[in-house]
């Protein structure tokens, strides 16, 4: 599979999609126009800030299946055409959060002592010690309207310098702002009126573009401070002029902008407007951290496994990943096995989920069953943005149900379907302190096992015998039993065989049992 770096990244990055197997073109000269002649191409895209994934792009990229934004912003992909093509959009948000607070903090304290403006002046052969008279940061409070990695890592430096912290941001809860020591405002207004510097960290949506106008300037603090390191366009331009020309607002300090690059503004006639060209990110570090996180990301999703930092896969809260992440791999297996289970085809999948599991949102592990029962049906890499549309494409209904409590387990994965012709059931947990997989129920059969790349499973009438028959067949053909399990409901009835082998065993050996007096049925699988 082929990658296509289309601008600069970390040399340990192209050196960790190479390790992995991949061809890697580096091409940051590339035009748009020739990214669309040549997308078609590559199977992974890694891009920055400056290269558009159009949507004509995307439709001419007949074999990709992952975009790699290296850095935290997506809005330059059409992610909505990426994902109905079943792309993975990834970023690599973490890369540079140390990296964009550390920036907040430093356009703070030049705001705070005038720092740049300082500095042109002496520079200018001009010593103005009272014109740049500053204050204080030490006990002055500091409005935090959202309070993610970037806003609480500046939290965190603000209490360091002595500061106030009130912030808002609705999807916190409680507690987390008691461990940090914030206070917890009830409205984006309640910060407005009591800060005296203010910082946002918000993405870019229609609900905070131009969130702050005349309106919320108003409440603000005579000579307030304002820094803006997220997302350019929060505050709308012509009341914070008048803001800034009256002297309501004392400072800006801006690192983003509704257009980038911006090279002529009204703000620059402020003396008190500190202005950066998007530097947040720009430090060894970060540009380092994102082109290594981007390339992990993109190798995972060309190998067909979970991308942790795609953005158009169902957000889950930090809390239910944790709890949910152990169960990814068993769900996926869960789903390879019920569909070679069902042979001619599903027509339904219902998934319950059982236990302490049930208590948390589960959405990811519906959308790892989808991939696990598609991965063998359809000819295109199945991931975890392109299942639930496999599933819709081919009209089968998908339910999720939940359940408080099992009687023998703490959680289950419970699967249950129809091929049209008969019911399927499986079922699997997880145990021990290593998360160890089981399979524990198939057909309606309590059983115990352990998934492995091949299994067999047979059903046959419980009589003496039936297993030493199996048993030789296979030992007669080179096939090695690493494990056996059987399972019943009751004495001289149907009973389930299920092996761990290692090695393939072909057709017409399966057959050979098959032809077994009292076998109905035999079927080998790679899970």
């Amino acid at each position: 599979m082929k990658v296509l770096v289309k601008e600069k990244i970390a040399q340990a990055g192209i050196d960790s999609l190479k390790a992995a197997g991949f061809d890697v073109d580096v091409k940051v000269e590339m035009t748009a126009e020739e990214l669309v002649e040549a997308i078609g191409e590559y199977d992974g895209l890694i891009i920055r800030s400056a290269t558009k994934v159009t949507e004509e792009v995307i439709n001419r990229a007949d074999k990709l299946k992952v975009i790699g934004r290296a850095g935290i912003g997506v809005d330059n992909i059409n992610i909505d055409a990426a994902t109905k093509r079943g792309i993975i959009v990834a970023n690599a948000p973490q890369s540079n959060i140390i990296s964009a607070a550390e920036h907040t903090i430093a356009l703070l304290l030049a705001s705070a002592r005038s720092i740049p403006q300082a500095c042109s002046s002496t520079r200018a052969g001009k010593w103005e010690r009272s014109k740049f008279q500053g204050i204080e940061v030490f006990e002055k409070v500091l409005g935090i309207i959202g309070l993610g990695r970037i806003g609480t890592l500046v939290a965190t430096r603000a209490h360091g310098l002595g500061m106030k912290i009130f912030a808002y941001d609705p999807y916190v809860s409680k507690e987390r702002y008691a461990q940090l020591g914030i206070e917890r405002a009830g409205s984006i207004e309640d910060v407005l009126k009591v800060a005296d510097f203010i910082t946002v960290h918000l993405p870019k949506s229609k609900e905070t573009m131009g969130m702050i106008g005349e309106r919320e300037l108003a409440m603000m603090k005579d000579g307030v401070r304002l820094i803006n390191t997220a997302r350019g366009g929060i505050y709308q331009q012509d009341p914070l002029i008048n803001a800034l020309t009256s002297g309501k607002v004392g400072g800006v300090g801006f690192d983003v902008f509704d257009t980038e690059p911006l090279t002529e503004s009204p703000l620059f006639d402020f003396d008190q407007v500190i202005c950066t060209p998007h530097l947040g990110a720009s430090t060894v570090e970060a540009q380092d951290k994102a082109g290594t996180m981007i390339a992990d990301q993109v190798i995972a999703g060309l190998k067909g496994e979970f991308v942790s930092n795609a953005v158009n896969i169902p957000l889950i809260s930090v809390e239910a990943m944790e709890a949910v992440k152990p169960f990814l791999a068993l769900a996926e297996k869960l789903g390879r096995l019920f569909n070679a289970l069902a042979e001619d085809g599903i027509h339904s999948i219902d998934i319950e989920y059982v236990g302490q599991i049930a208590q948390h949102d589960t959405k990811l592990l519906t959308i790892a069953t989808l991939k696990g029962v598609f991965e063998n049906v359809v000819e295109e890499q199945v991931n975890y943005v392109n299942a639930p549309i496999f599933a819709e494409e081919r009209g089968i209904e998908v339910n999720e149900s939940k359940k408080s409590s099992s009687q023998d387990y703490v959680n289950l994965i419970r699967i249950k379907g129809s091929n049209g012709s008969e019911e399927i059931g499986v079922a699997g947990t997880i145990v021990g302190k290593k998360n160890q997989e089981r399979f524990v129920n198939i057909y309606a059969f309590d059983i115990d096992m352990m998934p492995s790349k091949y299994m067999a499973f047979f059903r046959y009438e419980d009589v003496p015998g039936m297993i030493g028959r199996v048993g030789t067949i296979l030992g007669e053909n080179s096939i090695n039993i690493a494990n056996m399990q059987v399972g019943r409901k009751k004495i001289g009835g149907e009973a389930l065989m299920g092996l761990n082998v290692d090695t393939p065993i072909s057709d017409a050996v399966i057959d050979e049992i098959k032809s077994l007096p009292g076998v109905a049925y035999a079927k080998f699988m790679v899970i």
